[in-house]
């Protein structure tokens, strides 16, 4: 059984049909990749799975029905959402937007660790620990929004265009940190701009178009794949 299962799930935004019946699958320990022009519906799959837009269809995760579930609850059991434009809390200070990451967790001491442990992938964060969120560079704030993911230890982590924006030197270190949460068992399902970039870190990957999914295959063979290189890689 997938971690994550989607089967002929349809989304809407008020009466318009943006996702027109898609099927895919998350295993436990896989990046899987969902690319596509803007407006393709690759957003609102991340949405639909966290329960942010009306859905039909099935979405399991971990074997247990998920699907229109309320957000609150969908973090609750594992799944942590980084959204695009990374909608961190700009007046909070590094320190409180993480601390409104754990607002789960009871206990000050593991809120403590789980702050340290984020350090560790972002040492940048520690410098700025008693800094507002909204004075940091862009590339920070990307940090902050997937460091504040992390402070729910999710057993899948939901990244929605974690480059836009970003300086290419940046967007190496933060794929470089995907890719080492991935190593240490992470399950990522990773919406991307860069279909390059992101298939080079991802096992597989699904390619959208208008709210269906086109193709699907591993990152190797979508790479090779002439049809993706000229629409996607160019």
């Amino acid at each position: 059984m997938s971690l994550l299962e989607l089967r002929n799930v349809q989304a809407y935004y008020g009466t318009i049909l943006a996702l027109k019946g898609i099927t895919l699958d998350v295993d436990q320990g896989e990046i899987v990749t969902l690319i596509g022009s803007n407006g393709a519906g690759k957003s609102t799959t991340l949405k639909s799975i966290c329960g942010q837009v009306k859905t039909m269809g099935e979405i399991q995760y971990s074997g247990k029905e998920i699907a229109m579930q309320s957000p609150h609850l969908t973090a609750l059991d594992g799944i942590a959402h980084v959204p695009e434009g990374r909608r961190i809390f700009p007046r909070l200070t590094v320190k409180e937007n993480l601390e409104m990451g754990g607002f789960s967790v009871k206990s000050k001491k593991m809120v403590k660790e789980r702050m340290e442990e984020a350090f560790t992938y972002f040492p940048r964060l520690k410098e700025r620990v008693n800094q507002a969120g909204g004075t940091m560079s862009g590339g920070e704030q990307q940090m902050l929004a997937i460091a504040r993911a992390l402070m729910m230890k999710p057993r899948l982590l939901l990244l929605d265009e974690p480059s836009m924006g970003l300086a290419p030197v940046i967007v190496t270190q933060i794929f470089d940190i995907i890719q080492e949460l991935n190593n240490r068992g992470m399950t990522i399902l990773l919406v991307e701009q860069n279909a390059y970039q992101a298939l080079h870190i991802a096992h597989r990957g699904y390619v959208l178009q208008t709210g269906e999914i086109v193709r699907e295959g591993s990152a190797t063979e979508l790479l090779a794949d002439a049809q993706i290189k000229e629409a996607y890689l160019a």
